[in-house]
């Protein structure tokens, strides 16, 4: 894993790291202890620690063995309660992180991060470095050290440190070094404070009492899993991450809980996704209701009535392809020119500008995502049938337009396959609806345009020169978008032109399992640098070979890319030549991907 020492602290990669959090927020932590992102009090407020940005500016909350240790990092099982452990020549310890769900037995105001140490074989010395730096690092704080409680106050926010152990005050810091013998703990507590929220000490009683209630939620929560199949940890973590990266107050779902960990590193492709993507949004909606977890459904269906409105009347259409957490609309893209980026890869980024581009692919995966929760989770209402109305009724009116399409190219609109076959999703399961539940619909516009879009993508969509379905209209470029066409019943799965397709894309975009979304080369993006192969797409394939039979290759494939995970099963967007994660961490798109190619695998090979 990783070996920790009392030199100054490097980047730790970006697989290095497990997550933890309570549906409002969460935090990384790496395999060497240190806490290096966390943003308090919700996913898209400010950092406090963002070390993995910027080792010198970010800040971040160290907690290690005070001697070189060799380092391992677990899940408490069927939970979020993270453990990282030193084995040192002295004896083994480890520091349990967890974020104690609201509401769960817990004062609901109370937003808390707890980091217990406990010494297992031996005797082991700890030391703790408390560092926030609020605001992405841009705003100065002051710190008041009162016995064993430190608040660190920047005028916006204000941090409570308890401990059950002395701290020093270090300038802006606040430090601690202690030694623990076998069967002795230390516990740190994290809170924000004001309002009627005051610093409050957590002691060893009340740790361990938190700690039984959070495995608790967690396992309580998992046991509504109805999967019973192969790679069922694998399946069950990718579920455990997609729940933490809801937010609870709303419904809302994240495509992930960081911004700007770069796809390449020394590149511009550094990103925020701490946002509500229609599409990922829906899609895990989808990975979640397959398993059984019918609530997160229900909630996200609560946001999309809230937030989204059909009749907005903006020129990228009813809907935006992202919203806040709380719904809102305005997610201004700037650059923090302070932070030199992970591993020097800047810029970093915080909103995003894509929020206003059109893409009419989400109109699919939010239709779709809406019969699968009318089908398995809660019917529709009259009002919510009313707006899905609207939104097919504009479908039919709009899809024969260019987009920026599903991989939010800043290189100019086109008329994407991609996006032409989820118009086609949005008014073929609108139809669904209509026909199984009897709802009033005008079916005879919406069969007539349904099936001008098929013939349309069959006939322009096609490329009798390259053998395949590709990227945009009359074009010749590959794109492994196209892998959702038989997955989303759009084309037989072993139609010959499928399969012509399929052979087409293994050849020129898949590198031992792994698939490349496209090439830029051959489809400028408006972007510099190259990127890793894509991990929803290697899912996606995953499932395509399932489907059209050739169950042998999908076992391998598959099989192949959980090696790819970290430590913890957990996934980035992106994967590099060679072998790293890249990209923001851990990735929704990712998790939901695996979720379904496992299934759908499993239940394949009987």
């Amino acid at each position: 894993m990783g070996v920790t020492s009392a030199e100054q602290r490097r980047y730790v990669p970006v697989a290095e790291h497990g997550l933890i959090g309570d549906l409002r927020t969460v935090a990384l932590v790496g395999s060497d202890g240190t806490i290096d992102w966390y943003c308090c009090p919700a996913f898209d407020a400010p950092s406090v620690f963002a070390s993995i940005l910027d080792t010198e500016r970010g800040g971040c909350f160290e907690l290690s063995a005070a001697v070189p240790a060799r380092t391992k990092q677990f899940y408490f099982p069927d939970t979020n309660v993270l453990i990282t452990r030193f084995f040192t020549g002295d004896g083994v310890g480890e520091v349990q992180d967890f974020m104690p769900v609201t509401g769960e037995g817990f004062e609901t105001e109370r937003h808390r991060l707890i980091r217990r140490v406990v010494c297992v074989r031996g005797s082991l010395p700890f030391r703790t470095r408390v560092a926030p730096r609020f605001d992405y690092g841009a705003r100065p704080h002051t710190v008041r050290l009162t016995g064993d409680v430190a608040v660190f106050d920047s005028g916006e926010l204000a941090l409570a440190l308890t401990a059950t152990v002395p701290l020093e005050p270090d300038g802006p810091d606040v430090r601690a070094e202690f030694k623990l013998a076998e069967g002795e703990s230390a516990v740190f507590a994290l809170d924000q404070v004001g309002g009627p929220v005051s610093p409050r000490g957590c002691a060893r009683t009340e740790a361990q009492r938190q700690f039984a209630a959070t495995v608790a939620y967690w396992r309580r929560w998992l046991a509504a899993s109805r999967y019973r199949g192969r790679w069922r940890e694998m399946v069950h973590r990718s579920a455990l991450t997609l729940k933490l990266l809801t937010y609870a107050p709303t419904g809302a779902i994240v495509a992930a809980p960081t911004t700007s960990l770069p796809e390449q590193l020394g590149g511009e492709r550094n990103w925020d996704y701490r946002y509500v993507w229609v599409r990922d949004a829906a899609f895990c909606v989808y990975a979640l209701l397959r398993l059984g977890f019918t609530g997160e459904a229900k909630a996200f269906m609560g946001f999309v009535t809230r937030h989204i409105s059909p009749g907005d009347g903006r020129a990228s259409g009813p809907l935006q392809i992202m919203y806040g957490i709380d719904g809102r609309t305005d997610l201004h893209e700037r650059t923090l020119d302070h932070l030199e980026g992970h591993q020097g890869s800047a810029p970093v980024r915080v909103g995003n500008a894509a929020a206003s581009q059109l893409q009419l692919d989400i109109y699919g995966a939010l239709i779709d995502s809406i019969y699968l929760s009318d089908k398995w989770a809660e019917p529709v209402s009259s009002d919510q049938w009313n707006d899905v109305c609207a939104l097919v009724d504009w479908v039919c009116a709009h899809w024969d337009q260019p987009d920026e399409g599903i991989w939010e190219t800043r290189g100019g609109r086109k008329n994407f396959l991609y996006s032409r076959l989820m118009c086609w999703v949005a008014i073929e399961r609108g139809i669904r609806m209509a026909n199984r539940r009897g709802l009033p619909a005008d079916l005879l516009r919406w069969r007539e345009c349904r099936d001008t879009i098929y013939r349309r993508i069959m006939e322009r969509g096609w490329s009798a020169r390259r053998r395949a379905f590709v990227q945009y209209e009359d074009g010749d470029v590959l794109d492994a978008a196209v892998l959702m066409m038989p997955l989303c019943k759009f084309i037989a799965p072993t139609d010959p032109k499928w399969l012509a397709t399929l052979d087409a894309l293994t050849e020129e975009l898949v590198s031992d399992s792994l698939v490349y979304r496209y090439d830029p080369q051959a489809s400028p993006d408006g972007l510099r640098g190259d990127e890793g192969t894509f991990s929803i797409c290697s899912f996606w394939y995953v499932e395509a070979l399932t489907r059209a039979g050739r169950l042998d290759e999908a076992r391998l494939a598959f099989e192949k890319m959980l090696t790819y995970a970290n430590h913890l099963g957990l996934y980035a967007e992106e994967i590099s030549h060679t072998g790293e994660q890249q990209g923001n961490f851990p990735q929704a798109f990712t998790h939901l991907a695996l979720i379904s190619a496992a299934v759908n695998l499993d239940r394949a090979l009987g």
